[in-house]
């Protein structure tokens, strides 16, 4: 299972691509709406997530996906959920991937120490520890992340590109008329 979390004021655009394409790549995928299953996004898009917080099952779990977004990203961080869940999964060999202002969280936690990542420009202080690369999308190890809402689809196809299927992950690739970034 890969679990996309949604704080109200996440940025729709890659929370919502990320679900999209996933899906379109037979990756099972759930949103789980941090403090109830209506989540609000920063461009006033009502959500209806697929489960709350204390609904998330740690076992089995393969990824867990931390959009941007403000104040998003700040009520992401706030969740002792959230936190716990990205540590559990991590720990248990698991995909952690964030994007736009969502990869400070990783920094605040100590993951991206020694790791090279990517964040929006206004949160590069936030990334201690991190070799910041300034591209669209950097992979280090198990740890993905994404500039910002330009990135979303290339965000997602690398997501892909790991979760799927090889020869579905290429379908998806060409079904969007557009390349992966890695491939």
């Amino acid at each position: 299972m890969t679990y996309v979390f949604l704080a109200n004021g996440f940025e729709e655009i890659e929370a919502l691509t990320t679900v999209d394409l996933l899906r379109r790549a037979d990756v099972p995928v759930q949103t789980v709406g941090i403090g109830g299953r209506r989540i609000v996004g920063s461009h006033r898009v009502p959500v209806v997530a697929d489960i709350e917080e204390h609904e998330i099952t740690p076992e089995g779990l393969k990824m867990v996906v931390l959009p941007g977004g403000l104040p998003g990203a700040t009520n992401l961080e706030r969740s002792e959920a959230v936190k716990n869940t990205v540590k559990a999964c991590f720990e248990s060999g698991g995909y952690v991937a964030a994007i736009c202002a969502a990869p400070s969280i990783l920094g605040h936690m100590g993951l991206l120490r020694g790791k090279r990542a990517t964040v929006s420009d206004g949160f590069k202080g936030e990334i201690p520890g991190a070799e910041y690369t300034g591209d669209l999308v950097t992979v280090d190890g198990r740890i993905i992340t994404g500039k910002g809402p330009m990135a979303s689809v290339n965000f997602a196809l690398q997501l892909a590109d790991l979760l799927a299927e090889k020869k579905t992950a290429e379908e998806l690739r060409n079904l969007m008329q557009c390349r992966s970034i890695f491939s």
